[in-house]
């Protein structure tokens, strides 16, 4: 899936003009097209400075923005490949603690289309190749990449040698790619899941997961042991809790009492336990608590219960408005918003979704919160048509005020004379994007 990718400079509209025209149009799995494609480059991924691997249905975005504040709090230089991007491409790369511009995006994508022609590449692999280019020729030390889909066979799961691996919650989502039958895998779908993110073990490297059913957690434990990696479950190996206002840490190195989280929603005190006990379980890069409570703070991630700003898209909605966008769209988002949010007003809720997510599985967990109902489009993606979404909601989770919308500028209008509302934007990180493009808030 390409993302709609745009950008306001020629040079990288050119290339990714290119991409979108040879690749293959959807996401395809596997690693011999990515080989191919870095062996051309000269193996950038070989030469990368050590680096934090994170899978994970949700959570893994939110993880890699802890352990990066903490690792740039202790005075380390840090790469970061991210997806999908919000507004900008550039989103994705972060070279050195700064997001790649124009100039080095332009030609590094050009030199990838370049030498891989014939390689029949996907846009994320292509993507995956540009940002070991430019992380190898530039010196950092230490680099976070996200998986993009999966684990197993991801294009990010070429590096041969992290300095530790993450595993953020595990719920059901890209079902089309992760849960067809194959040979050799689990069954079950939530066993295949964890199947498929355990993949992103190395023999010798620490695997940090989360708690997960007993059956997931088993799946897991094998996928380790086979690998020959060094399995460091949540409650065995570490753990943590929320306690008097504080986040609570312990591992075999002993104990920490840290600030929470600044970060919206309760699921991110487990985001940032799970980076803690990365950043805990190497001994290349020196992590004090200070600089961990450092990431408490300054850590953030954009449209993750991200409360929107004044700006153009909120101007006409009363000054006493509270305005949250969130990218979630699984039935495990669904229940994170519902946590986070239960013991706030009722909601009004403007949501546009892909057409190849479960609706009602993201939004009844907390169907109860919501008093009206708007649904969208997501311009340039298959999505929910939104008369179909609203009848969906009335029949199905008894929500009576609901009605389609143009637009998320429409939305809001429509909601302009409600006193004091409290407004969530949500079900898709591409409407996400859209929100804070028509707000001016690029992340950056």
């Amino acid at each position: 899936m390409a993302d709609g990718a745009q950008s306001t400079d020629p040079a990288v509209q050119a290339e990714l003009d290119r991409l979108f025209a040879a690749g293959p149009g959807t996401d395809i799995l596997g690693l011999d097209r990515i080989a191919r494609l870095l062996a051309r480059i000269g193996d950038p991924h070989l030469r990368l400075p050590p680096v934090f691997h994170v899978a994970g249905t949700n959570g893994k975005g939110s993880t890699c923005a802890f352990l990066r504040v903490a690792l740039e709090a202790a005075g380390y230089s840090v790469h970061a490949y991210t997806s999908p991007h919000l507004v900008r491409f550039n989103e994705r790369i972060r070279i050195a603690g700064h997001l790649i511009d124009d100039a080095a995006l332009a030609p590094s994508l050009a030199e990838v289309l370049d030498a891989g022609e014939d390689v029949g590449a996907s846009f994320f692999e292509v993507t995956t190749a540009a940002a070991l280019l430019a992380f190898a020729r530039t010196p950092a030390d230490a680099c976070i990449i996200e998986v993009g889909l999966g684990g197993r066979l991801d294009a990010t799961n070429i590096i041969p040698a992290p300095l530790v691996c993450g595993i953020a919650s595990l719920g059901i989502d890209h079902e089309a790619f992760l849960l067809a039958p194959e040979a050799g895998t689990p069954d079950d779908p939530l066993d295949r899941i964890a199947y498929e993110k355990a993949g992103i073990a190395k023999r010798g490297v620490p695997l940090v997961t989360q708690v997960y059913g007993p059956s997931m957690a088993t799946t897991i434990a094998k996928v380790a042991a086979r690998a020959g990696a060094i399995a460091m479950p949540r409650g065995h190996f570490w753990d943590g809790m929320v306690r008097d206002t504080t986040l609570h840490y312990r591992d075999q190195h002993g104990a920490l009492t840290l600030p929470l989280p600044a970060m919206s929603g309760g699921h991110q005190a487990d985001n940032a336990l799970l980076a803690i006990a990365m950043l805990r379980q190497q001994n290349v890069l020196r992590i004090t608590p200070d600089h961990l409570a450092t990431a408490m703070r300054r850590a953030h991630w954009p449209a993750r219960l991200q409360r929107l700003a004044h700006g153009p898209l909120t101007a006409e909605l009363p000054e006493t408005s509270t305005i949250w966008l969130d990218g979630g769209h699984n039935p495990d988002a669904g229940v994170a918003l519902a946590a986070a949010l239960r013991d706030g007003p009722p909601l009004h809720i403007v949501c546009g979704m892909l057409a190849n997510k479960d609706a009602l599985g993201f939004l009844s967990p907390f169907a109860d919160q919501i008093i009206s109902f708007q649904a969208v489009p997501i311009p340039g993606h298959a999505h929910h048509d939104p008369a179909h979404l609203c009848a969906l909601v009335q029949h199905q989770l008894s929500i009576a005020r609901a009605a389609p919308t143009a637009d998320v500028p429409a939305a809001l209008t429509a909601l302009g004379g409600v006193a004091e509302p409290h407004i969530l934007i949500c079900g898709s990180l591409y409407l996400a994007g859209e929100v804070l493009r028509l707000n001016c808030q690029v992340p950056d």
